[in-house]
């Protein structure tokens, strides 16, 4: 059985910084290739034999401050190619720039909540007045990931509707990923990896039936992170100190 294995990669890696925990050991260096070995194997209900085709999509960090990560995260890619845990590598755009937004704390699921002016901080116009439920504004430094998503979805369905899989894993929990993944399932079976410790996006959740059926979904562990690791050499490639 031939099997399409698409993984966004930053999705994957603060889902496993999330669930097994930043500063910890272990699992950063992941078998990719291992780990779907392992879910699909013991979740999917599939008939194997299964032959994967596993696109990692990523994008390289940049930045003055991100030199250690930079560093590691090459040596990751290599380790990933040597030891053919992925097939094929797809490259999005790392992003930086200045943001300003409104200042705001987390409310329930995660929502904004805007941090509004009261005793004892308080805001007061040109004269001298009280303005009350001010908003505070704030200018940060923003560095987030573009594309992988959308390569995600573009390797998915290129495969999908040129029937080279027979089936296919997604390794997301994007909820952007909503239409192709729907696409997919009308034309083979699907699964779903939520790499995260959050709840299933609701936009990726459906019925196991829908479609052609045998879909399934399942959330990433903490074992499933650390029962899939590289060699710490590959080749000539070692994994970085701390990993």
């Amino acid at each position: 059985m031939k099997v399409g294995v698409y993984v966004d990669g930053y999705n994957l890696y603060y889902g496993g910084r999330g669930i097994c925990g930043r500063g910890l050991p272990g699992w950063r260096w992941l078998d990719v290739r291992a780990l779907a070995e392992r879910v699909i194997g013991s979740e999917s209900g599939w008939s194997g034999p299964f032959d994967l085709h596993v696109v990692f999509c990523t994008a390289r960090i940049r930045g003055h401050a991100n030199t250690t990560s930079q560093h590691d995260q090459d040596t990751y890619l290599r380790a990933l190619q040597a030891h053919r845990a992925i097939d094929v590598i797809e490259m999005g755009q790392y992003v930086e720039r200045v943001a300003t937004s409104p200042l705001a704390t987390a409310g329930k699921r995660g929502k904004p909540v805007l941090a509004t002016s009261h005793w004892p901080i308080e805001v007061r116009d040109s004269a001298g007045a009280d303005v009350p439920q001010a908003t505070f504004m704030a200018s940060v430094a923003r560095r987030e990931e573009k594309g992988s998503d959308v390569n995600v979805a573009t390797h998915l369905l290129l495969d999908v509707l040129a029937s080279t899989v027979d089936a296919a894993v997604v390794v997301s929990n994007d909820s952007d990923l909503k239409l192709p993944v729907a696409e997919a399932r009308l034309r083979v079976p699907v699964g779903l990896i939520n790499p995260t410790g959050k709840y299933t996006a609701g936009a990726l959740s459906g019925q196991p039936h829908a479609g052609v059926g045998g879909h399934w979904w399942y959330q990433l562990q903490s074992s499933d992170f650390t029962a899939s690791q590289l060699p710490d050499s590959v080749g000539k490639v070692k994994k970085p100190a701390g990993w």
